[in-house]
């Protein structure tokens, strides 16, 4: 291979976005994931406080 093809190839690798597109997607989806796994076990806590809560209460009437 010549220097001429070299580097034409090297600029055409360079300069090929096709791949970025995929990168921020799964940038998005991960990110989106996460918050999601966070609320939920935020809320999974709350409501878990909630039922131990009527617990307590219906153990108070023995």
């Amino acid at each position: 291979m010549t220097y001429w093809r070299v580097a034409q190839r090297a600029r055409a690798f360079l300069s090929d976005n096709s791949g970025a597109t995929a990168i921020e997607y799964a940038l998005i989806a991960g990110s989106i994931s996460i918050l999601i796994v966070t609320l939920a076990l935020q809320t999974g806590e709350t409501v878990q406080d909630k039922f131990q809560a009527v617990v307590d209460g219906f153990s108070g009437l023995n």
